[in-house]
């Protein structure tokens, strides 16, 4: 079956993420690697990444993304907010590779006005720059489809597909799903005839094989609404059959899974939700995962 798990906080240190992750019976894991709501942070100093590191290891290595700053917009238009982009996700790429996280999440940034083909084009351009300034090798960055919420690029798979075709570093560039985005920015997950004209147009204009991560929420607008905002698994409006029929898709047995959604600091919310996952399971499929290095 797939890898279910959470993103989880690093209140305390990046290595108590893991600890989190296993109090909710999690098997994958997405992190911030600092401060999502600020442009800079300390360098990661040695025995922080060491601990993270040993603490990965000592819970068997479960898959693991990082996801970058909210902050971060490689369309923008602001000349100072662009530049400041760049140096952040570059810093990013940075702090996932230094700890070993293979993957490194990214919404891909709002046009403000420019239009969304401009935007796009801006956002190609300096994602490569960040790209090469970042002297990383190792990360793989994931596109993260969006709501399309205000400027918001990345609503549609074509626009999905127009940055991994356009830039100079595809070989680099993957997808992360995200259930609640899809649905609200109208791709319908509900029934098996609409699931599997959603998966087949993905493939058919993406590919499949680009899909690496899945964000699990449910959604609290309806079916093109093009609202970010998650809800609790079978509270919102894709419903428990949505995700019965993705999380027993064989296509996806091994993907790492994980909820964004609202929880407290005790963690009932994402144990609850992970319990309503699991019982969804209905085939049984061995699953070999390697995590990407």
């Amino acid at each position: 079956m797939p890898r279910l798990g959470a993103h989880m906080s690093i209140a305390g240190g990046l290595h108590l993420a893991f600890d989190r992750m296993q109090e909710v019976q999690g098997e994958a894991l997405q992190i911030f690697t600092k401060n999502e709501r600020q442009w800079k942070a300390p360098q990661l100093g040695s025995s922080e990444v060491q601990l993270f590191t040993e603490k990965w290891a000592a819970v068997g290595r479960p898959p693991v993304a990082a996801h970058d700053s909210y902050l971060i917009n490689l369309a923008a238009l602001d000349p100072t907010k662009l530049e400041k982009s760049i140096a952040a996700f570059c810093d990013e790429l940075q702090r996932a590779e230094a700890l070993g996280i293979p993957f490194l999440i990214s919404h891909p940034g709002s046009h403000l006005g420019q239009g969304v083909e401009a935007g796009l084009q801006s956002f190609v351009t300096h994602l490569d720059r960040a790209v090469q300034l970042s002297r990383t090798s190792t990360v793989m960055i994931l596109i993260e489809t969006t709501a399309g919420q205000g400027t918001n690029l990345g609503s549609s798979f074509e626009e999905i597909a127009y940055i991994l075709d356009r830039s100079s570093h595809k070989e680099r560039l993957g997808v992360c799903y995200d259930t609640c985005h899809t649905f609200a920015a109208g791709y319908d997950l509900r029934t098996r005839e609409d699931y599997d004209k959603t998966l087949s147009h993905f493939d058919a204009v993406i590919g499949l094989q680009h899909l690496k991560f899945f964000h699990l929420n449910d959604s609290k607008q309806g079916l093109g609404s093009r609202v970010d905002r998650h809800e609790h698994i079978g509270r919102g409006f894709i419903g428990l059959e949505g995700f019965r029929l993705l999380l027993n898709d064989a296509r996806f047995k091994c993907h790492p899974m994980v909820l964004e959604t609202p929880k407290g600091k005790e963690l009932k919310e994402d144990k609850e939700n992970l319990a309503t996952l699991r019982s969804l399971v209905v085939s049984d499929y061995a699953c070999s995962y390697k995590e990407e290095q």
